[in-house]
């Protein structure tokens, strides 16, 4: 998605932009990075290749969901030499699914920006809180409070820039407490990138 865009979340704004504008979407979140992008909205196609990824163990649609990133400069710029922190899944989750898709996403975003950015698992998942779906803002940011803490023994430098990579920014709860997480260690220049914005 190109600019003009809600620098929080990444999704459009539409119409004539005069003066600053609140996105709708993200009233009452006070994140904890600077700035989120999303390649896209999640609808229609975009959304399919997310579900098909997510939960059908359709690995296959990275191809062109690398595409997509590859396609969208806004992003591709934002990671440039950046550090890419998937969002981790809990280790019963993860065994679930085969995979973390966020990490899957990380490693394609790497492809995209042509080796210009490199992955890295900062956090875990300490807590294996019931899936998001359905919670509104309220109960997704009580649903993971504790949830992410520290990888054992992480690298951090003050000085890189940090990038959380997950499949789709909804409510920015997940990203935030992630957020807050790699805050606490050290990380100050801190941004998220998304594929999807719902």
């Amino acid at each position: 998605m190109r600019d003009p865009c809600c620098p929080t979340c990444g999704h459009p704004y539409y119409g004539v932009l005069a003066g600053e504008r609140r996105c709708p979407h993200c009233v009452g979140l006070r994140p904890a990075y600077r700035r989120g992008r999303a390649a896209v909205l999640s609808r229609g196609p975009a959304r399919a290749l997310v579900i098909e990824l997510k939960y059908h163990r359709g690995v296959h649609v990275l191809a062109d969901m690398t595409e997509i990133f590859r396609r969208s400069p806004a992003v591709l710029a934002q990671v440039r030499n950046a550090v890419l922190v998937p969002v981790p899944l809990h280790p019963r989750k993860r065994r679930e699914r085969g995979y973390n898709q966020s990490a899957l996403l990380a490693r394609a975003l790497v492809r995209a920006s042509r080796g210009g950015a490199r992955v890295a698992h900062l956090l875990r998942r300490v807590a294996d809180t019931p899936t998001q779906t359905g919670f509104d803002r309220r109960a997704r940011r009580k649903n993971l409070k504790n949830a992410f803490a520290l990888a054992r023994r992480p690298r951090l430098d003050p000085r890189q820039h940090y990038i959380l990579v997950d499949d789709v920014f909804t409510t920015g709860s997940t990203l935030n407490s992630c957020a807050r997480t790699l805050r606490r260690a050290g990380c100050r220049n801190l941004d998220t990138v998304t594929f999807g914005r719902s």
